[in-house]
């Protein structure tokens, strides 16, 4: 594990227009901003929205994930579309034993349809199989979020499962889908 003081910021070019790049204390206002503006769209498909208060719970959660990304235990990648900050895709979570990484991803509620949600799953994915860390990436999703599971479908995950009463939202549970897609030997890439 490299010392913080040797860390890299990484930068993934999707495409012509999307940038992804790594968290980093220098987005936090602009992060905050983005939150703020789309948090009624975002807290119809997510819990935390509500608990984002100010810009400097921003920044220590920016800087847990800062770290959590480096040692990798996780990924954070804040997605810029022609230079303006409309999102975040993450590893919430990796299992380097099994090299496994659990997808999440927002998106402001302007930039949806671009695709370009998509376009940075299939980035960051080669990227990760491509360097050997992860082969099996997992999308969990509220059945009724109808944007995630098309997410998830059109990026050749398969559905393994449904998880009942998986997710807290809005005072409910809702049940989850589960997708997952295996990268390397005898699979499929990106």
């Amino acid at each position: 594990m490299q010392e913080s003081a040797q860390w890299q910021d990484e930068e993934l070019r999707v495409n012509e227009d999307i940038v992804l790049c790594s968290v980093h204390e220098r987005y936090v206002d602009a992060l905050y901003a983005l939150v703020v503006a789309n948090r009624d769209y975002l807290q119809q498909a997510m819990n935390w929205p509500q608990y984002v208060t100010g810009p400097e719970e921003t920044r220590k959660t920016a800087q847990g994930n800062y770290m959590l990304h480096h040692r990798g235990y996780a990924k954070m990648f804040l997605i810029f579309w022609r230079d303006e900050l409309c999102g975040v895709l993450s590893f919430n979570q990796i299992e380097p034993l099994n090299k496994t990484a659990y997808i999440g991803y927002w998106l402001a509620e302007a930039m949806q349809g671009k695709g370009i949600i998509s376009h940075s799953v299939q980035t960051i994915m080669q990227h990760y199989a491509d360097k050997g860390e992860v082969r099996r990436f997992v999308i969990k999703c509220i059945v009724t979020n109808e944007a995630s599971n098309r997410v998830a479908q059109r990026n050749g995950f398969a559905l393994e499962g449904r998880l009942k009463q998986a997710e807290y939202l809005n005072g409910a549970y809702h049940d989850q889908h589960i997708y997952a897609r295996i990268v390397g030997e005898h699979q499929n890439t990106p």
